[in-house]
């Protein structure tokens, strides 16, 4: 017994070494599998972003091929999911058509959500007209899918936006490619802030964000090609139109009617409620028609929301029914900006360009400011808070000149005889909608701005 446990007990030995050995060979050549196969596995997504790269670039009878190598098509699954049906349909249905492809992650802001939302439907109420064909899909680019686990709470908020949509939108973000996700990034530049790339028939990309277009002009900017945009900036000048845009539609009854008409912001309350009755006054005592709108700031924060139910109580003026209309007014003027940096355009070359940034530095600095014109054609005039209220209150002063000249050309030439000396003047812009300039002049005194970072909390 003894002899046979010895050799039992050395069997046992040797087995255990031998599966011990037979494990760590196992381990090791699973470690280079794996190495193998992610090796393996980037070179197949290089190559597939390259391939992605030249099918971009090559011209095509249709927008077909470009879009199936978009959108991953698997097992012959419909890829696309069309709200208005609650069903999913083919890539085919976009065949020879303009796509928007709106491209965002999960945290669309709801009030770009709104406004396409409201310009798009206003575009297909009347789907025979020109500007009409086009379609949107959105291809929303989340974590990758294959590193990140797919919550159910990112299902959630991914079905809740894409229930919202009017128009087309991938079934699920995993039908987006690592390559696809990675050229959305390299190549159209997307971080975080959403995009609408712009793919005409022939599946070539004629504008890698057509944002800035949409928030301007509507669907008017179709086809929504840098050709399209300089052709309309062209018929363009600094009037209340552009201004304003459709934010309240009694704008276009005023200027018809022969209105003056004056548009205000900031958030001090005591200085609004100067402002507009001195303005008021005057405008009784001058014989002028005056209507007034306020616009609240580009951030609009609980004092915006408090002054336009102080203003609407008090009936000082109109307001905007809605924050989302105040939240445009300012993303238009941004796009304004950006629009014309991006073609090039200078401050010193550009009167349209000086007088939004004039409008923009008046948002960055604390006080009011307002601008006031008549009629669709005329030149706004504007100031801010403290130098246009002082000359509303000395209005006797230039009393006569008014009678004589006009009102405007009056208050024109009291605000420069009475502007203040120069002051700094700030900038801020949130970055929604492109990148920031270069260089940037002072809205008072035309001088070179110096360059800081700023970052500022959007809460009180």
């Amino acid at each position: 017994m003894g002899h046979e446990h010895v050799m039992m007990t050395t069997e046992a030995w040797e087995l255990s070494s031998l599966a011990h050995k037979i494990s760590n060979i196992h381990g090791h050549l699973k470690h280079h599998l794996d190495l193998c196969n992610n090796h393996i596995n980037e070179k197949k997504h290089i190559e597939a972003y390259l391939t992605l790269i030249r099918i971009m670039d090559t011209p095509h009878l249709d927008n077909n091929k470009p879009l199936k190598h978009l959108i991953y098509l698997k097992d012959d699954q419909l890829p696309l999911y069309d709200s208005s049906t609650k069903n999913r349909v083919s890539i085919d249905i976009l065949k020879k058509k303009i796509v928007l492809l709106l491209i965002s992650d999960l945290d669309l802001p709801p009030e770009e959500l709104t406004v396409l939302d409201q310009m798009y439907r206003e575009a297909k109420q009347n789907p025979t007209r020109p500007e009409s064909q086009y379609e949107v899909v959105w291809l929303p680019v989340v974590s990758n899918h294959r590193t990140t686990p797919w919550t159910e709470e990112n299902q959630v908020k991914f079905e809740g936006l894409r229930n919202m949509m009017p128009w087309y939108s991938v079934f699920h973000p995993s039908l987006l490619d690592r390559a696809v996700i990675k050229y959305i990034k390299e190549v159209w530049h997307f971080n975080h802030k959403p995009l609408l790339v712009v793919m005409d028939p022939q599946g070539r990309i004629v504008n890698t964000n057509a944002l800035h277009m949409m928030w301007i002009w509507g669907s008017v900017a179709f086809p929504f090609t840098s050709l399209r945009e300089e052709a309309l900036w062209r018929e363009e000048t600094w009037r209340i139109e552009l201004l304003a845009d459709s934010i309240e539609p009694m704008i276009f009854n005023w200027i018809a009617d022969g209105k003056y008409i004056c548009l205000y912001g900031g958030e001090d309350i005591e200085w609004i409620r100067k402002f507009t009755t001195t303005a008021q006054a005057v405008a009784r005592r001058a014989g002028i028609p005056l209507e007034m709108l306020y616009v609240g700031k580009s951030i609009p924060r609980e004092k915006v929301r408090k002054n336009n139910e102080i203003i609407r109580a008090e009936n000082l003026s109109y307001v905007l029914p809605d924050t989302t209309l105040i939240w445009f007014f300012w993303v238009r003027l941004e796009s304004m900006l950006h629009s014309k940096l991006q073609h090039g355009k200078s401050f010193d070359e550009d009167p349209i360009l000086r007088e939004i940034n004039v409008m923009l530095t008046y948002d960055g600095n604390d006080q009011g400011w307002a601008v006031i014109c008549r009629g669709s054609n005329d030149w706004m005039r504007r100031a801010n808070g403290e130098t246009v209220l002082t000359s509303l209150t000395n209005y006797k002063e230039w009393q006569d000149e008014a009678q004589q000249r006009g009102f405007l050309p009056a208050l024109n030439d009291h605000l420069d005889a009475n502007r203040p000396p120069h002051h700094c003047n700030r900038l801020i812009l949130p970055g929604t909608t492109g990148s920031v300039p270069e260089g940037v002049v002072c809205a008072e005194c035309g001088r070179s701005m110096e360059r800081f970072f700023l970052y500022r909390c959007c809460t009180d």
